[in-house]
């Protein structure tokens, strides 16, 4: 029994070390503001050698001819000197960063998150605050990305608040959030997005084959609890071991007095008055999304596109508002609307470091999709797994593999499922499968590798709020933590995938793997 102790340790004693090695070289990339840059670089010489042989692909959807297009030509420079701006106004995390921040910021300072979790969270015994926050980022992803705004700085808050390392929090928070982010309890908007790409592809083989929002929901529902297991089994039985997370990170005694988990019978009175306008709130909402013939509903009256579910990100952020103010004008933290300003303009002062590295970020991207390689890399990778000869449940794990390499440098989900659904799906089909088992592989592949790449934007996001606790950070403080955690979830939840397949149990309602 011993022995066995001392060969554990030893494993984790070397997987410490491998660890180690990963945050040393991580950190010694540069700066991500500069790395975004080098990699624009990288991106003008290869545009220009591909363009210099003619490379182009056709897009399946439209038949449309896309030719690698030179970067570094005089179209090239012209393109990003005349699209700066508008490529970072238009990027999109940082327009929902900014508006969500308003209002996690009310929330936050008025203390109400912290007294959420004193009555929640930080009663659980210490291991089952890891499962809280991976299960509860499971569930935000209802948000869409917003989920990332309202889960990160809660993560650090819930595990603060436990006696632990904020920084473990963070990364727990942003771990569960991205590599889970295709699995889910509820319906989501990405659900609606990829569903109706996926019809649209199936029609071009069955005119009459419909995909609906919910034809995943037992395979993702059920995923969700199992990614939220594998995840605290990582952290807790390997990763909470580090020893840069062991020590109690909690600061000083008026800090540990702040996180009693007692309330006083104030601030008990504040929750329920913000929990009866939390009612009220999604009561009004929903009515007026619900009302024949209501503006808020989308195209021919749907409700998940419409104007509430596509921007989440301003409704939460008006609800968290509305929440922290009756809060705090209840318990006093907050004296009058007038405080409200500052407390929103300190939040997002809090993340301006984000906000300038966006705007490398944002160049990048556009440059990227201009030059027209990531249509090159996805239609080249479907014609790939299109050759193949190989048994279906093969095909399934060679197309998560694949897209789990493609979403390293694409990290859109839907551009990417846009491109790849009109020559999956009907592979899938001719091959006497169901459509639904190409976006069952898409969305493991879409999401194991989100915590990895520092091309996911909130990957800089979730980075900026470690710096905030670790002034030192880098890169590969991030990546060392991920990184370890993305492979246990690529191999369990692909793992999972094949003993769903093998047992044929459905999908969702109705829908069947063959």
């Amino acid at each position: 029994m011993q022995r066995s102790s001392t060969v554990d340790h030893g494993e984790l004693n070397r997987l410490f070390r491998m660890l180690g090695v990963i945050e040393r070289v991580g950190n010694r990339l540069p700066h991500p503001f500069w790395l975004f840059w080098i990699l624009a670089g990288v991106l003008g010489v290869v545009s220009l050698v591909l363009s210099l042989l003619g490379v182009s692909v056709i897009l399946p959807d439209s038949g449309q001819v896309v030719a690698v297009k030179n970067l570094l030509s005089f179209t090239g420079i012209a393109f990003a000197a005349e699209s700066a701006l508008d490529n970072f106004a238009a990027f999109p995390p940082m327009v929902v960063i900014v508006v969500v921040l308003l209002g996690v910021s009310v929330a936050e300072q008025s203390g109400l998150l912290a007294a959420l979790l004193r009555v929640t969270v930080v009663r659980l015994p210490t291991r089952w605050v890891t499962f809280a926050i991976a299960f509860s980022a499971m569930i935000a992803h209802i948000m869409s990305d917003s989920a990332y705004l309202v889960m990160i700085p809660l993560g650090a808050l819930a595990f603060r608040a436990a006696g632990r390392s904020p920084v473990l929090g963070v990364m727990v928070a942003y771990v569960s959030t991205s590599a889970g982010f295709n699995a889910s309890p509820l319906v989501t908007p990405g659900d609606a997005v990829r569903t109706a790409l996926t019809t649209a592809a199936a029609q071009t083989v069955d005119p009459n084959y419909v995909v609906t929002p919910v034809a995943l929901y037992f395979f993702s529902a059920t995923s969700s609890l199992f990614l939220a297991a594998m995840i605290t089994l990582v952290v807790e039985f390997v990763l909470a071991k580090r020893s840069d997370f062991v020590e109690d990170p909690v600061g000083d005694e008026a800090e540990r007095e702040a996180l009693n988990v007692h309330l006083t019978p104030v601030e008990r009175r504040a929750l329920r008055l913000s929990g009866i306008t939390f009612l009220l709130f999604v009561a009004a909402v929903s009515a007026m999304l619900l009302m024949p013939g209501s503006p808020l509903r989308g195209k021919n009256g749907s409700i998940v596109q419409s104007v509430v579910v596509l921007n989440i990100g301003v409704f939460i952020a008006l609800l968290l508002t509305v929440l922290g103010i009756v809060y705090g004008r209840t318990v006093g933290s907050i004296l009058s609307l007038s405080a409200i300003p500052k407390i929103m303009a300190e939040g997002v002062s809090r993340v301006a470091p984000v906000i300038v590295l966006f705007f490398a970020v944002s160049q990048f991207l556009a440059y990227f999709k201009w030059t027209g390689v990531g249509s090159v890399l996805t239609v080249g990778g479907a014609d790939l797994l299109r050759s193949l000869s190989a048994p279906h449940a093969v095909i399934l794990l060679t197309i998560v593999l694949a897209i789990s390499v493609l979403n390293m440098l694409i990290t859109s989900g839907s551009a990417m499922w846009s491109i790849l659904a009109p020559i999956l799906v009907p592979m899938m089909m001719y091959i006497n499968m169901a459509p639904e088992a190409a976006m069952v592989a898409f969305q493991i592949g879409d999401s194991v590798t989100n915590p990895v790449t520092p091309m996911n934007a909130y990957f800089v996001l979730a980075l900026g709020y470690v710096q905030q606790y670790r002034k030192n950070a880098g890169i590969g403080t991030l990546m060392s933590f991920t990184v370890p955690v993305a492979a246990v979830i690529l191999v369990a939840w692909s793992a999972y995938f094949m003993v769903w397949y093998g047992l044929g149990i459905p999908l969702g309602p109705g829908v069947h793997l063959r």
